[in-house]
C-alpha cells in the first residue's frame, strides 16, 4: 500500500513538472518563438511531446492488463514511461544549455527568468521520474533476484548524482550567461563604423567588424524600445557614428538611451546587432518576432 502511494505522488509529482515545463514553452513559442527558423518547430514539438509524455505517465498505469503477468507488466510499462519522461526532461534541458553555451540553428539564449525556471523544473522532473523508473523495475518479479539487488540501488545512487549533477551545470552555466541587464555599450563614446554588405542579393549595414545591423518595429526615430532581457539580445549600437562605403552619411544620426548612452540610428531607426549572428555575413534575426516585436535587418537604401 505505502509502495502504491509513492507511485502516484512520483507519478503525479513527474507528469505535473513535464507539464509546467512544456506550458513554459508554449507561452515562449506563441510570444515570439514560433518566427524564429527550426528553434520555433522544435518548441512546438517540445511542447508536444511533454504534454503527450505527462498524459502517457499518468494514464499508462491505469490501463488494464492480461494474467496472470498483469503485475509484472504493468510495472515494466510504467517504468518504461517513467524512464522516457526523465530521458526527455534531461534532453530539453541539453538543448538550453547548448543555446546558452554555443547557440543552436542561428539561435543564442540568454539568461532569463522563463528559462531559468523552466530549467529547474526539468530537473525535478528528471528526478522525479528516474526514480519512478527505478521503483517500479524493482517491482518486476524477474528483476527481484538477489544479485541484481546491488545493481538497484546502484541505479538509485547514480539517479541522485546525475540529479545533483545536472544541478550544478545548470547554476553554472545560468550564472555565467548573459542577463537581462543594460548590455555594454562597445563603442560608447567612440566611434561606430557603419559599413554594408550583400545578404541575400540585398545590401545591408553592418558594424565595423560586420555583422549584421538590424532595426525594431516598437521604436521610434527617437526613442528605443529596447531595454532589459531584449538588449541583452540585441545589444545597441553605441558611439559616434561614422559612413563607411555605400552607407549614406546624411541619414545617420544619435538618440540617448536611458542609461545615458549614445545610440546610433540610420534613417530613423535606433541600430542593434544580434547575439545569434556568430560570424559577418549572417542575418539570423532578420523578420523575426521576439521581445515585443518585429525585427528587421537595416537595408542600405534606408
Amino acid at each position: 500500500m505505502r509502495t502504491t502511494i509513492t507511485r502516484w505522488v512520483l507519478r503525479l509529482a513527474g507528469a505535473g513538472l513535464l507539464a509546467a515545463s512544456a506550458a513554459i514553452h508554449l507561452d515562449l513559442y506563441l510570444t515570439g518563438y514560433r518566427t524564429i527558423p527550426t528553434i520555433g518547430p522544435l518548441f512546438l514539438f517540445q511542447v508536444i511531446a511533454a504534454f503527450a509524455l505527462a498524459l502517457a505517465i499518468v494514464v499508462v498505469p491505469l490501463i488494464p492488463v492480461t494474467r496472470p503477468a498483469g503485475g509484472a507488466a504493468a510495472a515494466t510499462r510504467e517504468a518504461v514511461a517513467a524512464a522516457a519522461g526523465a530521458g526527455f526532461a534531461v534532453a530539453t534541458l541539453g538543448g538550453y544549455l547548448l543555446t546558452v553555451w554555443v547557440g543552436l540553428f542561428g539561435f543564442r539564449e540568454i539568461r532569463t527568468t522563463a528559462g531559468t525556471v523552466a530549467g529547474v523544473l526539468e530537473i525535478g522532473a528528471f528526478a522525479v521520474l528516474a526514480t519512478l523508473a527505478v521503483l517500479c523495475a524493482g517491482l518486476t518479479p524477474r528483476l527481484r533476484i538477489p544479485r541484481l539487488a546491488p545493481a538497484r540501488r546502484l541505479a538509485g545512487a547514480s539517479v541522485a548524482v546525475l540529479t545533483v549533477a545536472a544541478v550544478a551545470v545548470f547554476a553554472g552555466s545560468v550564472a555565467t550567461a548573459s542577463g537581462g541587464g543594460t548590455a555594454p555599450a562597445a563603442a560608447a563614446g567612440g566611434s561606430a563604423l557603419l559599413r554594408t554588405t550583400t545578404i541575400g542579393g540585398v545590401s545591408v549595414l553592418t558594424n565595423a567588424s560586420g555583422r549584421t545591423l538590424y532595426w525594431f518595429a516598437p521604436d521610434t526615430p527617437s526613442r528605443s524600445a529596447c531595454y532589459g532581457e531584449c538588449a541583452a539580445y540585441w545589444p545597441p549600437v553605441t558611439g559616434s557614428p561614422a559612413a563607411g562605403p555605400g552607407v549614406t552619411s546624411s541619414k545617420l544620426g544619435t538618440i540617448r538611451r536611458t542609461d545615458g548612452t549614445i545610440q546610433v540610428t540610420y534613417a530613423g531607426h535606433p541600430l542593434y546587432t544580434y547575439i545569434g549572428d556568430t560570424a559577418p555575413g549572417q542575418a539570423s534575426g532578420n523578420n523575426i518576432d521576439l521581445n515585443g516585436g518585429f525585427w528587421y535587418e537595416v537595408p542600405a537604401a534606408g
